[in-house]
């Protein structure tokens, strides 16, 4: 489906397409693995450019699965970075693996390539099995020069692509450079649901099989576990939902640059840095994070007159009270993931958001440091 130029029009007109998918979905007495979340499956795998897909409960389990069926198992180590949603280190966690974190580029806010090669060389741990690399705010990673580093060490390379979908790397989309991308559907993703809902991308029938096998108690036979699993199904309302939206998303996506190029071209002449998009590269604006002075006053500044702007992510999951024990530092320490936080902060940005709504923002902005 077009979108028209009308955000306010192509807002409407969703609401009545899923209006109308969701009454038919509840009408039809199928809820759970059933044909809505086969045809979204394999809408999703040819939209990301995978032989297949296989819808999961959230984001977070997608990942866990991902590393289970590549035969990670506890004991094991995983390098991933600290400057991401906690759940990207809590996925490790949970099925008994040890995260290592290594430090950012400070321009793309994504996994140091140099930094994880550095990591590896002078590690003694030999059970390092995989890494996992974040597409942050919509921007991906070194991903080809990181996928570099993983082959030399042996390692498997898992995609966290909860906030890049669509996003692209010299017109590939990211999920189909490891051997798994995970991703979330949270309702504020670029592609949402109106719940949880997660999916993995990979292009190994083996991996498939592996996971659809551990979504639901390891079953290979209805009611018998060959090994132990979860119970992690992506529902029919979510998946008939999801199917829907994906006939939006690049349309979406091409709106959200479209307002990430009018905060460019206006802020650029303030003391702030502006998320940059290298080169080959495609970014998707999943958030448009800004690095500036005076973080917490401007983000006080922009509430106090009704614009909401966050902090994400507030606390690297390093210094967080629940993983400070439960982690490993990698080689170089995580300065700028320390620095970062201090620095990051989100603007409004979603395809709905009217532009007479970001020249507001952008004239708060200006006011702020020109009274600084």
């Amino acid at each position: 489906m077009l979108m028209s130029a009308n955000p306010k029009a192509n807002y409407e007109s969703h609401k009545k397409i899923l209006k109308k998918t969701i009454l038919d979905t509840l009408e039809s007495g199928l809820y759970i693995l059933g044909p809505r979340v086969d045809n979204f499956e394999k809408h999703f795998a040819s939209y990301i450019g995978t032989n297949y897909s296989v819808g999961v409960a959230n984001g977070t389990d997608a990942i866990s699965l991902s590393l289970r069926a590549i035969g990670v198992v506890q004991g094991d180590y995983v390098v991933t970075v600290s400057q991401t949603a906690v759940a990207t280190v809590a996925a490790i966690d949970w099925i008994g693996a040890h995260p290592i974190l290594v430090d950012i580029d400070p321009m793309t806010y994504t996994m140091d390539a140099n930094k994880l090669e550095d990591t590896l060389k002078k590690s003694d741990i030999k059970r390092i099995k995989a890494v996992v690399v974040v597409h942050l705010y919509g921007h991906p990673a070194a991903i080809q020069d990181i996928r570099t580093v993983t082959e030399r060490y042996g390692l498997s390379l898992i995609e966290d692509c909860a906030q890049a979908h669509g996003a692209m790397v010299n017109n590939i989309k990211v999920g189909g450079f490891g051997i798994c991308g995970a991703f979330s559907f949270y309702p504020t993703k670029n592609l949402g649901a109106m719940g949880d809902a997660g999916a993995i991308v990979t292009n190994n029938p083996d991996i498939m099989k592996k996971v659809k096998r551990l979504q639901q108690y390891g079953w290979n036979e209805r009611y018998i576990s060959d090994e132990y699993g979860y119970n992690s199904r992506l529902d029919e309302l979510q998946a008939a939902i999801l199917d829907c939206k994906i006939a939006w998303l690049d349309s979406c996506n091409k709106l959200r640059r479209k307002i990430a190029g009018i905060y460019q071209k206006n802020l650029f002449n303030l003391p702030i840095i502006l998320p940059k998009e290298m080169n080959g590269f495609y970014h998707v604006y999943h958030q448009y994070a800004i690095r500036c002075s005076y973080q917490k006053d401007l983000q006080k500044f922009l509430r106090n007159n009704d614009v909401s702007a966050s902090i994400l992510y507030p606390v690297p999951v390093h210094l967080q009270p629940g993983y400070r024990n439960r982690v490993i530092i990698g080689n170089g320490g995580l300065n700028n993931s320390e620095q970062i936080v201090n620095e990051i902060l989100c603007l409004p940005i979603y395809p709905e958001l009217k532009i007479v709504k970001v020249k507001k923002i952008i004239n708060l902005i200006q006011e702020f440091y020109k009274n600084k």
